[in-house]
């Protein structure tokens, strides 16, 4: 266990702060460090021994080896100006790159791949057909021109007025209606638009699968854009050392302005008097004051239908999350290695991200088969080699890789011949890790040959391991054009705002919803400095 970790989980007597953060994963770390930064005393509390929620990493599949527990790659805090606010390298966090961030190999041997450098990526593409290598260089252009003030404004509290209104300002010069149509589209239906080859299309569909939404749904294109231009621009990168070392630094940056951070602090509900949030109780019965915020990285139902007494909650609200809907479960399997995969056509440069689908086609069945309530038959997977991006992630020679796909949150029936029964006990678990390892065995011969060990996490130990992955969804709700912006996580404003003074949600299940930039978390700590201003003002803060 980190030697702060130890620390942190000691007595503070102090009771009474000015906000209280429930929840230590990525985006309570980020609403307890802006609050600390404007001055407020923190306390920040975590059910489980560690910091980190969904971004831990541990040698608890062989010793030696180092494997992230959930998330493994981090575009988002390059990109994301919150993030990178934090000025994380002074606290320790060093990043680290692959050859390619991306690949996917075609069951013929040859290889989509996106390196950071994008003129080798578009000679890439044009080697396998001609003309796409410089209609991907237009398309980087383009983004280039409106693609930061997309990415602000999607990640900005709703509406983004002043992002927004940049990327309007740019959108004549970067396609004007034209390219809004396409990225309205599908995401197989804008590849077809830009692309004649395979290679780019699959990257962009890819890309797209890192959400819930269908290939060929509305959003996906927009989805498959934005995380394809991240890989390019800024890369897939990860923390030297392990995913631990991100949640570690952001908490030891917190400690350095003077917050409290408490581990093994479950907390079991939320004051609130006379319609304003006004502190916690914890499992072992300590109730801590908050003057002027709560902040709960806190999946939507858990919050509203477990931390807070029903008498607490508008009614409305509560009527309204009944239609809240989760994103997919999770199967991960994370192996170590005695060797590389065994490619069996080696790619021209290794990737560090790469995803497993024969085709288009086949990735658009298996997201039709999870939305049946079927377990996919042959599942789409994003997957990774983590000694390739760093190699302090396994021993001289060895390889530290996981992989992991969807399946339903309910389950109808097994669309593949095994028998699974979507009850996620052992057996279903280990069989669906069987059926994940047989789609690398196909493009890697002789994987299983390496495997030293192996461990499977099926959708109840995502969920034991983090509590806002209900049912093993870790995206804090489905990520799909229903449940976004002004529609998460329920109808409203999109803002994180409860209906309870006092009390945000700084979570995946606010706007901008799941992925590693700290925007929920940081419109949470937005929100709770303005109303405090507001408050003083007023005279009554």
């Amino acid at each position: 266990m980190p030697e702060h970790v130890i620390h942190l989980q000691g007595y503070e007597s102090r009771m009474t702060y000015d906000a209280i953060v429930v929840g230590a994963g990525p985006n309570g770390l980020m609403s307890a460090n802006l609050l600390a930064d404007k001055g407020w005393s923190v306390l920040l509390l975590e059910a489980q021994e560690e910091v980190g929620g969904a971004v831990r990493s541990a040698e608890d599949v062989r010793p030696g080896f180092v494997h992230d527990t959930f998330s493994a790659f981090y575009p988002f805090v390059a990109a994301s100006h919150a993030m990178q606010s934090l000025s994380l390298d002074e606290h320790g966090v060093r990043w680290r790159h692959a050859p390619a961030v991306l690949g996917h190999p075609f069951p013929d041997g040859e290889w989509a791949l996106l390196v950071r450098d994008r003129e080798v990526t578009a000679a890439l593409m044009d080697r396998q057909h001609p003309g796409d290598g410089q209609a991907w260089l237009d398309l980087c252009a383009q983004w280039d021109r409106i693609g930061e003030h997309v990415l602000d404004a999607l990640i900005s509290p709703f509406p983004p007025v002043r992002h927004g209104l940049g990327a309007l300002l740019r959108l004549p010069g970067a396609g004007g209606l034209d390219l809004v149509k396409q990225l309205l589209s599908p995401v197989i239906r804008f590849g077809d638009l830009r692309f004649g080859g395979r290679a780019p299309k699959i990257l962009l569909a890819g890309n797209a699968g890192h959400s819930d939404i269908p290939p060929n749904a509305p959003g996906s294109g927009m989805f498959g854009l934005l995380m394809t231009m991240l890989a390019q621009t800024v890369g897939y990168p990860v923390p030297e050392g392990g995913a631990s070392a991100l949640s570690e630094a952001m908490a030891r940056r917190l400690e350095s302005r003077g917050g409290v951070v408490r581990c093994s602090s479950p907390v079991v509900r939320i004051d609130v008097e006379r319609g304003r949030a006004t502190g916690v109780r914890t499992a072992s019965g300590e109730r801590f004051r908050a003057r002027r915020a709560v902040v709960a990285d806190v999946v939507a139902p858990n919050l509203f239908e477990k931390l807070l007494e029903p008498r607490a909650v508008p009614p409305r609200k509560l009527r309204a999350l009944q239609q809240f809907q989760l994103d997919p479960s999770t199967v991960k399997v994370d192996w170590a290695l005695d060797g590389e995969i065994p490619w069996a056509s080696a790619p021209e440069h290794q990737p560090g991200t790469f995803h497993v689908a024969d085709s288009l086609e086949q990735m658009a069945v298996a997201q039709a088969q999870i939305t049946a309530h079927a377990i996919p038959a042959h599942p789409f997977m994003l997957a990774g080699q983590m000694a390739t991006c760093d190699p302090t992630r396994a021993p001289e020679g060895k390889q530290s890789v996981w992989a992991y796909t969807h399946v339903p949150q309910s389950t109808t029936h097994d669309a593949g011949d095994a028998g699974i029964r979507g009850v996620w006990d052992r057996d279903d678990c280990e069989r669906f890790a069987d059926r994940m390892q047989e789609r690398i065995e196909r493009i890697a011969p002789g994987f299983g040959s390496r495997i030293l060990a192996r461990r499977v996490l099926g959708p109840r130990q995502f969920e034991e391991r983090d509590a806002n992955l209900i049912g093993g969804a870790i995206n804090g709700g489905t990520s799909q054009l229903q449940q976004e912006a002004v529609l998460r996580p329920v109808p409203g404003l999109g803002r994180p705002e409860t209906g309870i003074s006092g009390l945000y949600l700084g979570s995946a299940s606010a706007h901008p919803g799941g992925g590693v930039h700290g925007g929920p978390g940081y419109n949470a700590a937005r929100a709770a400095l303005a109303h405090h201003r507001v408050r003083s003002v007023l005279g009554r803060g």
